[in-house]
């Protein structure tokens, strides 16, 4: 299991993710609010504005500070240590 840091010292597990998408469309916007109802929303923007919402194998909706081309980033340098550790 890695974990990668999704802004402000906050961790996810890498294994975990589905997607990660940009806050802006109105269905990611419903996602949110859903999550919210059901208190599966996780807010890990530390109150500062959202920039990416991370979905989870465990329909936990996380939200990051963070632009969601440095997380993926994160995540694909996660899997490729990951990989090298197998030999």
């Amino acid at each position: 299991m890695k974990l990668i840091n999704i802004g402000y010292g906050n961790m996810l597990s890498s294994g975990r993710i589905i997607a990660i998408v940009s806050p802006d469309a109105a269905p990611v916007k419903r996602m949110v609010q859903t999550a919210r109802e059901k208190g599966l929303l996780i807010d890990a923007s530390c109150g500062r504005k959202t920039k990416s919402v991370i979905v989870t194998d465990s329909d936990h909706v996380v939200l990051s500070a963070v632009q969601p081309e440095t997380v993926a980033h994160r995540v694909n340098e996660s899997g490729e240590e990951e990989g090298s550790n197998e030999k």
